[in-house]
């Protein structure tokens, strides 16, 4: 089965993920979170495996208007409000084998090697 990767199309971090997948004859598929949203209980899984905090796109719109009360959401809450507005979450997410095992793009290519297990 294919790397699951969510994200959008437009994203930066999302293409240089996958150009990099790509360009590494990965195997992947591209879940668009704009059209496809996950579920609930889906970004509840990702949430347990990673926390909130480190699914949050801190550098979007949605986020900036949220307001000052996010300062103080537990991980129900921001599940809550990620499953509202997928923007919301970082990107992109790798899931492989139906487990969340990557969040973003920004770490050395050893350790993203290693979490996809390649």
């Amino acid at each position: 089965m294919p790397i699951q990767v969510y994200g959008i199309p437009n994203c930066g971090t999302c293409k240089k993920a996958l150009k990099w997948l790509k360009d590494n004859n990965i195997n992947y598929k591209f879940i668009n979170t704009k059209e496809n949203p996950p579920t609930r209980e889906t970004i509840q899984n990702w949430v347990e495996t990673f926390g909130s905090a480190p699914m949050r796109n801190t550098s979007g719109q949605s986020y900036r208007a949220l307001g000052d009360e996010k300062k103080t959401w537990n991980d129900e809450r921001w599940i809550d409000a990620f499953a509202k507005d997928a923007m919301l979450l970082k990107r992109p997410v790798f899931v492989k084998d139906a487990k969340a095992v990557l969040v973003g793009f920004k770490e050395k290519e050893e350790i993203i090697r290693e979490k996809l297990e390649i």
